[in-house]
Order: structure tokens, then C-alpha cells, then sequence
């Protein structure tokens, strides 16, 4: 369990389709890097991440209930390739796994879940460190932006069942501005 202090989020906007900003971004460094993908260490770094943030959610009581059904043996691998291709990276998890759609199905009807997510992002944010990737600080900030926005936005948008999420959707794009329209 996490203790309150490290707990502590501040959501901006908890409304669907709020456009969150990387307003805190270095232009400079910005300009030398190509993508977040990149920057977070291609698909090597954001595998570090994702597992670094698969075992702080499983140590959380909270948070470890999703899983509770159980997951793919390669969760990790997977969302990593999900990151990868929606900060910039190769269309890999698309061209093996699934689409948006199967995504935020897997994520659908199970009523709301602010605490849930409140804490998903925590042990988000405590993953950066534990990836080393809390000393880039304009990318630490980023990435918290885009886990922030997809676990309060797409992935709790259809609480009341997976039937209602559509055909067809596309894994949302971030870069160092935010979503990409």
C-alpha cells in the first residue's frame, strides 16, 4: 500500500476529451529529440517502465483488484509496445495485439474508479523513478501527462459496459505538446 503523502495526485480535469498540455517542456531539448519514444529509451526504456509500473500496481490493495481476474503472462511487453506506438514509436502493438478498441474494452464496465485511477497514476509516477527516467525532467512530466490523461480519459470512459465501446479506434498519439489531433 502506498503511503498517503506518495498517493497524492492532482488531477487537472477528470472530464472526457480534456486536451492535457506539456506546457512545462524545454523547447530546446524538445527540438533535439524526434519523440517521446525516444526520449523514454525506445522500446528498452519503456519496458523498464511498464514493468516497474506492473509491480508497483501489484503491491498496491487497491490498484492490484484489476488484476485480480488475472492478466497475459506478457502484460508488461505488451503495454510497453501500446506506449511505445502511442509516444512515437513503431505500430507494433496495432500490428500484433489490437487495436484501441480491444484496449479500452479490456479497461470497460467496470463502473467508475477514481481512487483506482488516482493511485494507477501514482505508482506511475513512482515507476519513472524506479525506470530512471524521473531525472528528464520535462519527459518525467510528459509521461505523467499522458499516463494521467489516458487512465482518467479513455480508459474510464465506458463504465458501465464494454459493449459500448466503438469499432474502429485508433491508439491516441501524444508528443511533447500533448495529444495530437
Amino acid at each position: 500500500m502506498l503511503p498517503a503523502a506518495e498517493a497524492s495526485i492532482q488531477l487537472k480535469d477528470m472530464t472526457f476529451g480534456v486536451p492535457w498540455s506539456a506546457s512545462t517542456c524545454d523547447p530546446e531539448r524538445v527540438a533535439e529529440l524526434e519523440s517521446l519514444y525516444q526520449a523514454a529509451g525506445g522500446s528498452e526504456g519503456l519496458l523498464r517502465l511498464a514493468k516497474a509500473w506492473h509491480a508497483r500496481v501489484m503491491a498496491d490493495e487497491i490498484v492490484s483488484h484489476a488484476f485480480s481476474h488475472g492478466f497475459h503472462p506478457q502484460h508488461s511487453e505488451r503495454l510497453a509496445a501500446y506506449w511505445a506506438e502511442a509516444l512515437g514509436g513503431p505500430a507494433t502493438y496495432s500490428g500484433a495485439y489490437g487495436d484501441e478498441s480491444s484496449v479500452v474494452r479490456i479497461h470497460s464496465g467496470n463502473g467508475p474508479h477514481v481512487e483506482m485511477d488516482r493511485r494507477a497514476i501514482a505508482c506511475f509516477d513512482q515507476a519513472l523513478e524506479d525506470a530512471r527516467l524521473s531525472a528528464a525532467g520535462p519527459l518525467r512530466q510528459v509521461l505523467h501527462d499522458y499516463f494521467a490523461w489516458a487512465t482518467t480519459t479513455t480508459m474510464s470512459r465506458y463504465h458501465e459496459s464494454a459493449d459500448d465501446v466503438p469499432e474502429g479506434l485508433t491508439i491516441p498519439r501524444w508528443s511533447w505538446d500533448g495529444l495530437q489531433r
